[in-house]
């Protein structure tokens, strides 16, 4: 049974919003205008994806309930390097998570679907991360990093690294590949760097729906 939180829309809610979300594909998301440019490009990758589109199939009958407005591909799609950075400031990529099948997240502290969703993200990433998954939460606020760690700390987002992308350049990356138009987005990647899906607008990440999802993508 999912924790009671005392922060966010309670369950029902969101379980609402995500099934609104996978009827108009992701209405419930916040709308961001793009600004800078993107730093890295989406390209098919027959060989080294191969194998992706069956398995986003075979993840499709799972994208119900809360998790209804994750779309799977249907060709292969490589994420070329998108760069962001941690905590200590250091540059990383999704490369250096590779082994790994991965949930990532773009949010912002003025995102309100973002910020009633990342509860959950934590919880998933608390339950089910190791070292076959992780949760990978990109902050995109611009300006320094004192209201994503404020935020994580007043909400009690412990298991979350703070990963962040001031320039913005990570969520025009995936809008101009067409993955996103606002926030929350989140991508299905599996331990290759390939995309499985794509979802925008927020869910309850850490539902039966969500951790059957992860479950079969991650091969648990």
């Amino acid at each position: 049974m999912t924790e009671k939180r005392s922060f966010g829309l309670p369950s029902a809610k969101l379980v609402a919003i995500a099934a609104v979300a996978g009827i108009l594909a992701g209405a419930a998301a916040v709308y961001v205008k793009e600004t800078g440019s993107g730093n890295g490009v989406l390209s098919a990758d027959a060989g080294q994806c191969a194998g992706t589109v069956e398995k986003a199939a075979t993840l499709k009958p799972l994208t119900t309930g809360d998790v209804a407005a994750m779309v799977a591909i249907d060709e292969p799609r490589k994420l070329s390097p998108m760069l962001f950075k941690d905590a200590a400031d250091k540059d990383l990529t999704l490369d250096n998570f590779a082994g790994k099948t991965l949930l990532v997240n773009l949010w912002a502290t003025w995102c309100v679907p973002c910020r009633e969703e990342m509860p959950a993200l934590n919880a998933l990433q608390k339950d089910m991360g190791g070292d076959a998954f992780q949760v990978v939460a990109i902050n995109i606020d611009t300006g320094t990093s004192e209201k994503p760690t404020a935020f994580l700390s007043e909400t009690g987002v412990d298991q979350l690294g703070l990963y962040r992308d001031s320039s913005m350049a990570v969520f025009n990356t995936m809008k101009k590949q067409g993955l996103a138009f606002g926030l929350p987005v989140t991508l299905l990647v599996d331990d290759k760097g390939c995309l499985l899906g794509s979802m925008n607008g927020p869910a309850e990440w850490d539902s039966a729906a969500g951790k059957a999802l992860v479950k079969a993508a991650t091969n648990l």
